[in-house]
C-alpha cells in the first residue's frame, strides 16, 4: 500500500507538503495540491487517521451517545449521523448505556473523559441526571439530538407543537373526550421531549376550553406499553375517550391494536393519532405527526462541523419540521359512540 512518502515522490514535493495538500492543513499553491491529489489517486493512497491527527490536531473521530440502539428513532439518528461522517471522512464511536445503570454512570463519569474524539453527538439525554452538562464540561463541542440542549447546538422537531397539533386535529373533528396516552408523571417512562408533547396536548384542551376533562393515562413508552396501557382505558366503556393522543406512534399502534381486539372500531368509535410517522405508521394508517430522526442526525453532524470550524460560533437549534400525515385512523366524532351518553344510548359495532 502507498505511503505518504510515495505520494511526495510521485508529485516531487516534500512529505510535509504532500500532506499539507491532502489535508488541507497549511498553505499549497493550487497547482501543487492538483499534483499531489492526482499522485494520490494513481497510487491508490488513503491517508489514515492518525496520519491526519498528526497535521490537523484532530483524531477525525466523533463520539455518540444513546440510550436505545434497538429503537426506531434512536436507529434511524444513528444511521443519519454515520451517514454524514463516512461523507466527511470522520469515524465513529458509539457509547450506549441504558439509563440509571450502573455502566452508563461509570461512563460519564469516567470512561468518556479517557476517550479522544473532536466532538460528541448526545441523542435523547434527560435533563434528570446532568449528563448533558457533563459531556459539555469535557471541554469539546456537543451537538443535542431532542427536546433538551443545555445551551447546546441542537436539533430537534418542536415537540410542544406537535402535541398541541395532534390534539388541535382531533378537536376539529369534534372529539372532546380526549385522553393522552404514555408516560408518565414522574418522568422515569417519558423523555424530555414527551413530557413536552404532553404540555402541547394540555395547551390544546386548554384553548379549546376542555382542560376539565383532560386525562393522562400511564404506560410504557413501547408498543406493548402502548397497547396494555390502552386495554385498561378502552376496557370500561363508561369512561372509554372518543379519541387518543399517543405519545409516539409506537404507543399509538399499540392503542390500535388494542381497539381492534376488544371490537371497537378504528375510525368509527376511536380516533387515535400519534406523533412520529414510525416505519410502523403507514402499516396501521396511522394519521401522525410526521418526523425524520434521519435527517436529524445529518443534520447534528453538520452542527458539529460548523462548531469545529468556527469554536466562537454561538450555539443554534434547528427546528425539524412534523407535518400531520394525516391517514384512516381518524374520522369526526359519532356522538352514539360516546359512552358519557350513557350504556343503555350506545350500542357497539
Amino acid at each position: 500500500m502507498a505511503g505518504i512518502a510515495d505520494v511526495a515522490r510521485a508529485a516531487g514535493v516534500s512529505k510535509s507538503t504532500a500532506s499539507r495538500a491532502l489535508t488541507g492543513a497549511g498553505y499549497v499553491s493550487e497547482a501543487t495540491r492538483m499534483r499531489v491529489q492526482h499522485a494520490a489517486t494513481a497510487l491508490g493512497y488513503v491517508p489514515t487517521t492518525s496520519a491526519v491527527s498528526l497535521v490537523t490536531g484532530r483524531t477525525q473521530t466523533v463520539g455518540v451517545v444513546m440510550p436505545s440502539l434497538d429503537r426506531w428513532f434512536f436507529s434511524q439518528v444513528l444511521e443519519g449521523i454515520q451517514d454524514a461522517l463516512l461523507e466527511h471522512s470522520y469515524d465513529l464511536a458509539l457509547y450506549g448505556a441504558s439509563p440509571g445503570s450502573a455502566a452508563r454512570r461509570e461512563m460519564f463519569e469516567h470512561f468518556l473523559a479517557r476517550k479522544r474524539f473532536d466532538g460528541l453527538i448526545a441523542v435523547g439525554i434527560e435533563p434528570s441526571a446532568r449528563e448533558l452538562e457533563r459531556l459539555v464540561a469535557f471541554g469539546k463541542p456537543v451537538v443535542s439530538v431532542g427536546g433538551y440542549d443545555a445551551g447546546t447546538n441542537a436539533v430537534s422537531i418542536d415537540d410542544e407543537a406537535a402535541g398541541r397539533i395532534a390534539t388541535d386535529h382531533l378537536i376539529d373533528l369534534g372529539h372532546r373526550s380526549i385522553v393522552f396516552l404514555g408516560g408518565d408523571a414522574d418522568g422515569r417512562r417519558t423523555s424530555f421531549g414527551d413530557a413536552r408533547r404532553f404540555d402541547g396536548y394540555l395547551a390544546a384542551m386548554r384553548d379549546a376550553g376542555l382542560e376539565a376533562s383532560a386525562r393522562h393515562v400511564q404506560g410504557d413508552v413501547t408498543l406493548p406499553g402502548g397497547y396494555s396501557a390502552a386495554v385498561k382505558l378502552l376496557g370500561d366503556r363508561r369512561t372509554r375517550p372518543t379519541a387518543i393522543v399517543g405519545v409516539c406512534d409506537e404507543v399509538a399502534v399499540g392503542a390500535v391494536i388494542a381497539a381492534r381486539r376488544l371490537g371497537i372500531r378504528v375510525p368509527e368509535r376511536l380516533s387515535v393519532v400519534g406523533i412520529d410517522d414510525h416505519a410502523y405508521a403507514e402499516m396501521f394508517s396511522l394519521t401522525t405527526l410526521q418526523q425524520r430522526p434521519h435527517q436529524q442526525g445529518r443534520a447534528a453532524v453538520q452542527l458539529l462541523l460548523w462548531q469545529l470550524d468556527d469554536p466562537t460560533a454561538p450555539a443554534h437549534r434547528i427546528y425539524e419540521s412534523s407535518p400531520l400525515v394525516v391517514r384512516n385512523s381518524t374520522a369526526p366524532v359519532d356522538d352514539d359512540a360516546s359512552a358519557i351518553i350513557g350504556v343503555g344510548h350506545a350500542r357497539e359495532r
